[in-house]
């Protein structure tokens, strides 16, 4: 594991001019270009819409449907000065789908914008709610790790649901390097077609390329689909500041997988099918759920797979039968009478790690000197005696070809180095 944690974050680094950063996406989501890297390394420049011809026979193909909130919400005191509270994770209620159910109150741990200029006193919002008049009132109650506060969120109206709260006080919040504020055009720009679930501050970007007749497409051409829950936190973004990746602390999210889900992936792995992730957060979800079912079979019910998990600094790691981890899952909702398990993740992903879930990778373009280059690099070399690193190739073939990068960029479709 220390030579794990011995990676340099500088060599992950590339030329990234601002101009290849895209403000906005295309008109047509799955008319960006799409760069196809084959097993022998061979690089093909083709289009998002022709997936259907481009994957594995009979894949499974995982999506993570979480939903983008309006997660920046903006105050102005009586004074004039203006803060922002920014939505980073519930409190209470702790749940998700029970946070946006909450009437009446609830608690958040926030990022706060000019927090100087909020020294005592709740922040007032009038808000107007299918025409009703909703008093939301803000209340700063303790700092938190790091610099974030929770925040104590109130309104007048015991019919209103915090989900209803959100929708019509806050701001999509896209990404910083967009460098320009959220437009009306984000709100759907800015979520996938199959976003369902509430609690994402910030898009899964490989899903935003695909459309309803895609999807139409995907499953005549024979691919399955299956859908599972990351919710991604604003530690997407999070720079990596330490020389090394041994001392940065890796982001927890809370994602979720149901049993229909389990299922199909257990009966794809026993039938030779491959499985196709779209996005890293699935990618983490997938690789995550092997560690969690060997936990459980050892009694561990933490839920919880921590960053060096997959290194040995743990004293439990998944089998080779990939299979029978799933089944220790099922075997737990079974024992707990539940449909879906929830659970979380801080999984550090990076060259050295042995996959077992992910087969081919839909994903974009990402930060240079990020944790997301370094999952990308993990897939694609696997074997440390290349000279030549498959995923430089593939981001200088990128810039070459004048491909856009990061959120509202062009896409990849990635195959394991053979």
């Amino acid at each position: 594991m220390s030579n794990i944690k011995d990676i340099k974050i500088a060599d992950f680094d590339y030329p990234l001019p601002d101009e290849r950063i895209p403000r906005h996406p295309l008109v047509e989501r799955d008319a960006c270009k799409l760069l196809v890297s084959r097993p022998d390394g061979r690089i093909e420049h083709r289009t998002f819409s022709e997936l259907p011809e481009l994957l594995p026979e009979k894949t499974l193909m995982v999506c993570n449907d979480t939903r983008v909130i309006n997660a920046r919400i903006r105050f102005e005191k009586l004074t004039g000065s203006k803060i922002e509270v920014f939505l980073l994770e519930p409190i209470f209620p702790e749940d998700y789908v029970l946070m946006f159910q909450a009437v009446g109150s609830c608690r958040w741990g926030c990022l706060v914008g000019n927090l100087k200029r909020w020294k005592d006193g709740p922040l007032v919002k009038m808000l107007d709610i299918d025409g009703r008049k909703v008093k939301l009132r803000a209340t700063r109650l303790r700092p938190l790790e790091g610099n974030g506060q929770e925040i104590l969120f109130e309104w007048d109206d015991p019919e209103v649901t915090f989900a209803s709260v959100v929708d019509a006080a806050g701001y999509i919040p896209i990404p910083p390097y967009l460098k320009r504020d959220s437009e009306a055009c984000d709100s759907d720009d800015y979520q996938t077609v199959y976003a369902r679930v509430k609690g994402s501050v910030a898009a899964p970007t490989a899903g935003l390329h695909f459309t309803p007749q895609l999807f139409e497409r995907l499953r005549a051409s024979g691919v399955d689909i299956a859908p599972l829950t990351l919710h991604v936190g604003a530690g997407t973004f999070q720079p990596v500041k330490s020389e090394t990746i041994g001392d940065h602390p890796m982001h927890t999210e809370v994602f979720s997988v149901d049993r229909d889900s389990i299922e199909k992936l257990i009966n794809a792995k026993r039938e030779g099918r491959k499985i196709t992730a779209v996005g890293t957060t699935s990618v983490r979800t997938l690789e995550s759920l092997p560690y969690i079912g060997a936990q459980l079979h050892a009694g561990d019910l933490s839920l919880h797979v921590d960053q060096w998990s997959p290194y040995g600094d743990s004293a439990v790691l998944p089998s080779e039968d990939v299979v029978k981890e799933l089944k220790h899952i099922l075997k737990y909702m079974d024992e707990k009478g539940v449909g879906t398990l929830t659970a979380s993740t801080s999984i550090m992903i990076a060259p050295g790690f042995r996959w077992r879930m992910v087969d081919v990778m839909v994903t974009n373009f990402h930060q240079p000197q990020s944790t997301l280059l370094l999952l990308v690099s993990s897939f694609l070399d696997r074997d440390p005696e290349r000279k030549r690193l498959q995923w430089r190739h593939i981001y200088n073939e990128a810039l070459d070809q004048a491909y856009r990068f990061l959120s509202y960029g062009d896409a990849c479709l990635l195959f394991p180095m053979s």
